[in-house]
């Protein structure tokens, strides 16, 4: 399956007092890596939820944290569909600094909700196909 990446750089807000990159924050530089995967297969967040009335929302995230990113740290995120399911993804991810020293490692699930009700709902043939096109 194809790997997907998206460059990430450290800024001082991102960081502690110790000038580490705060925990919370590799959450955040994971969701943008998925949120931009999503729009290099031709879907907004936005136009999801407007046009098909969906959205896509975290439901388990297991992270390690292996090694610290600092202040002004170039990132990569790589993200990876491991799992399609009807309603729900399951992807990997890994933050590494330059061309191989891996900082943290995800496992994220996510589900496709009815972006009304907030309940499971399948994911759109279209974007299933997509997703699956891109895999190969």
């Amino acid at each position: 399956m194809s790997v997907f990446e998206w460059p990430v750089r450290v800024y001082y807000e991102d960081t502690d007092a110790g000038g580490v990159v705060y925990n919370a924050n590799y959450l955040k530089f994971l969701e943008r890596a998925r949120t931009e995967w999503l729009r290099s297969l031709g879907f907004s967040q936005e136009r999801l939820m407007r046009e098909a009335g969906i959205l896509f929302a975290v439901r388990k995230i297991n992270i390690d944290y292996l090694l610290p990113a600092r202040f002004d740290d170039e990132l990569r995120v790589e993200t990876k569909v491991e799992r399609i399911g009807r309603a729900s993804l399951s992807f990997c991810q890994r933050i590494l600094r330059g061309p191989d020293t891996l900082l943290s490692r995800a496992q994220v699930n996510v589900a496709c909700l009815d972006r009304t009700e907030f309940r499971p709902t399948a994911i759109p043939d279209l974007v299933l196909e997509k997703i699956n096109n891109a895999q190969h």
